[in-house]
């Protein structure tokens, strides 16, 4: 990306007028390299400029300077042949700031450790650092699913949050915005025996934070998965079913380990997605 490394951008001004009848030519096009996703603000006021979300998707953000007229311009009754132009003119300056929102499907969420970035692993190409420690996602991730005959699909995954994670708490609020633009937010909860608040509870508290970073994020389709299923027995895992199942929530269940589950998982996502 352009900006990574360079921050300052100067067009040439326009050429100047020149003579035998010609015109100065204006300053050539720079074009700057940006990821589909991106908006656009204006630093000074704040106003969003472009959102740039389509593929080629071009903007002209400051014009450049426009060439002198030539010579010819200045003919007159008294100057056939004038030996002055008009100058070119400098093009225009501002000062802008760049944010990006990636383009995703289906948003991964969850608390720490819910095994976010092992599903991504499992599903797509992407690689994100998988630990068996919290926080081990420090940055966004993007993978691309391809299931059976649907169309690919997008999938993010964002650092896990926690509760007062709206008051920046933690890390992941800082990148909610990345899933923003998601059709579908994947809710992983682990049933890791080692974990503080029980699966509904831990659940609870990320809808709340949630629902807290975006009220509209209430409406967003949602679907719950208890990952680690593997680690308890089969008769606490649908006992604990039961128990978001009074809450009216259905849950699917994973293990990451034997890969059970998964198809399902992803077949529900694809009809979802492409409403079959």
């Amino acid at each position: 990306m352009d900006l990574r490394y360079r921050k300052h951008f100067d067009a040439e001004r326009g050429e100047h007028g020149k003579g035998s009848m010609k015109d100065g030519s204006g300053g050539p096009d720079i074009l700057i390299k940006v990821p589909p996703g991106t908006l656009i603000y204006d630093h000074l006021t704040g106003d969003l400029i472009a959102d740039l979300v389509d593929n080629n998707q071009e903007i002209t953000v400051a014009k450049g300077g426009r060439g002198g007229k030539g010579n010819t311009h200045f003919v007159s009754s008294t100057h056939q042949a004038p030996q002055f132009a008009q100058p070119g003119e400098e093009g225009e300056y501002k000062e802008l700031r760049f944010e990006l929102k990636l383009l995703a499907d289906i948003g991964l969420v969850g608390m720490p450790n819910a095994g976010k970035s092992t599903f991504l692993t499992l599903v797509s190409k992407a690689r994100p650092k998988v630990a068996d420690y919290p926080f081990t996602t420090l940055v966004p991730s993007l993978g691309v699913v391809v299931h059976k005959s649907y169309p690919p699909f997008t999938i993010a995954d964002i650092p896990g949050l926690i509760e007062g994670a709206h008051e920046g708490h933690g890390l992941g609020i800082q990148f909610l915005k990345h899933i923003e633009r998601t059709k579908i937010f994947l809710h992983l909860v682990s049933l890791g025996p080692d974990e503080e608040l029980g699966p509904l509870q831990r659940f609870e508290v990320i809808k709340k934070e949630l629902a807290l970073y975006d009220p509209d994020f209430k409406k967003r389709k949602q679907v719950v998965v208890l990952t680690k299923a593997d680690l308890l027995p089969e008769s606490e895992v649908k006992k604990i079913q039961k128990d978001f199942a009074k809450k009216k929530i259905k849950t699917l269940t994973l293990s990451s380990v034997t890969r059970d589950g998964l198809d399902e998982i992803l077949e529900i996502l694809a009809q979802i997605m492409f409403k079959k």
